[in-house]
C-alpha cells in the first residue's frame, strides 16, 4: 500500500451529511424553541402569560415592557379620575389595572451594572489571559505544566464552594455589592480559561516572526505587539466571547456579594413581582432585553469565533 494511499481521508457519504444535516437542525431548533417562548411571552399580557392550555395565538402588548421599566402602586379609580388624561400608552394601560406609575424600575441600572461588570472583567480576564498564555508560550518557566494545572484547577471547584470564604473577605474588604468588587472576582475565574485557550493559539504562532521583528530593532514588547497580536486575534476573540458569557450569566455570585448599588440583572429580573404574583411578562420581556447585548457580540465577532474554534483542527 502506498504512503499516499495510506494517509488518504475517506469523504463522508452523503447519507451521512443528510443525517448530520438533520441531526444538527432539530437540535437548533430544540434550542432555540425556549427562546422563542420567552420572547413571545414578553408580548403577552399577564392573564394571558397564565393561560392553562397556553395561549399561542394572542393580541400582542407591550405591558411587559411597560411593567419592566416602571414601578405601580395601586390606587382608587377616584384617584386615578382626578390625573387627568394619561400621557401614553404605558399610563394608559396601567390605568386600566387600576395603578398609577409611580417612578422607574431599577431594571435599567441593573442592566448597566451588568455591561460595566461584565465587560469590565471580560477585558481584564482577555488581558491578563494574553500576556500570560505568552509567557507560558515563549519563555521556560519553571514548573510550567504544574502551573497550568494549578491555574487550570481553579474552574473545577464549583463556585459554592468557595462563596462563603468570598463573602466574608469581601466584607472586611469593603469590596462587598461594588462594581469592583464584581470586577475582581469574575476576571479571577475566568483569567484561567483565558490562559489555556490562548497559549494553544500563541503556540501555533511560530517564533521566527518575532525573531526577525527584533533583527529588524523592535523590542520584546514591540514584536509581540506587532506580529504576535494581529495573529492572535481569532483566539482572543474567541476566548472574550467565552469570558463574556459567564461574567454576563454568573448568577450565584452576583445573588451573595450584591443587593443594591452594583446587583447584576440576572438576580434582579426573578424578583419582578406584578398583581397578585410574580409579573411573567414583565420577567419575559427583561430577559429578552438581557439576551440582546451578549447576542450581538457574538454575531459581531462570529468570524473570529468559527475560526478560532477551528484554528487548531486546520492546522493540524
Amino acid at each position: 500500500m502506498s504512503l499516499t494511499t495510506a494517509h488518504s481521508v475517506v469523504a463522508p457519504s452523503a447519507n451521512s451529511k443528510r443525517i448530520a444535516g438533520t441531526i444538527i437542525v432539530l437540535y437548533a431548533l430544540i434550542s432555540i424553541v425556549p427562546l422563542l417562548w420567552i420572547f413571545a411571552t414578553s408580548f403577552k399580557t399577564p392573564p394571558d402569560s397564565i393561560a392553562y392550555p397556553p395561549k399561542l395565538l394572542f393580541q400582542p402588548s407591550l405591558e411587559g415592557y411597560c411593567n419592566l421599566f416602571s414601578t405601580r402602586t395601586r390606587q382608587t379609580p377616584e384617584y386615578i379620575n382626578s390625573l387627568g388624561p394619561a400621557t401614553g400608552f404605558c399610563d394608559e394601560t396601567t390605568r386600566k389595572r387600576n395603578m398609577v406609575i409611580a417612578g422607574p424600575s431599577n431594571f435599567l441600572p441593573r442592566f448597566v451594572n451588568s455591561l460595566i461588570i461584565a465587560f469590565g472583567s471580560t477585558f481584564c480576564a482577555v488581558f491578563l489571559g494574553t500576556l500570560s498564555a505568552y509567557g507560558f508560550s515563549r519563555f521556560k518557566v519553571p514548573l510550567a505544566d504544574d502551573l497550568l494545572f494549578f491555574i487550570l484547577s481553579t474552574r473545577m471547584m464549583p463556585p459554592i464552594a468557595v462563596a462563603i470564604p468570598i463573602y466574608l473577605m469581601y466584607r472586611e474588604l469593603g469590596l462587598s455589592d461594588t462594581a469592583l468588587g464584581m470586577i475582581l472576582l469574575y476576571t479571577a475565574v475566568n483569567v484561567s480559561l483565558a490562559v489555556w485557550l490562548l497559549k494553544g493559539f500563541i503556540d501555533e504562532i511560530p517564533r521566527e516572526y518575532e525573531e526577525a521583528a527584533m533583527i529588524d530593532g523592535y523590542t520584546r514588547l514591540q514584536a509581540f505587539w506587532r506580529t504576535v497580536l494581529p495573529q492572535a486575534t481569532t483566539g482572543i476573540a474567541a476566548t472574550a466571547i467565552f469570558c463574556l458569557i459567564f461574567a454576563w450569566n454568573e448568577y450565584a455570585f452576583a445573588a451573595l456579594l450584591t443587593s443594591g448599588t452594583a446587583q447584576t440583572a440576572p438576580p434582579f429580573i426573578p424578583t419582578i413581582i406584578g398583581e397578585g404574583g410574580q409579573d411573567w411578562p414583565a420577567v419575559a420581556a427583561g430577559t429578552t432585553i438581557f439576551l440582546v447585548p451578549i447576542l450581538v457580540f457574538t454575531i459581531l465577532l462570529r468570524k473570529q469565533l468559527l475560526r478560532g474554534i477551528t484554528f487548531g483542527a486546520v492546522r493540524k
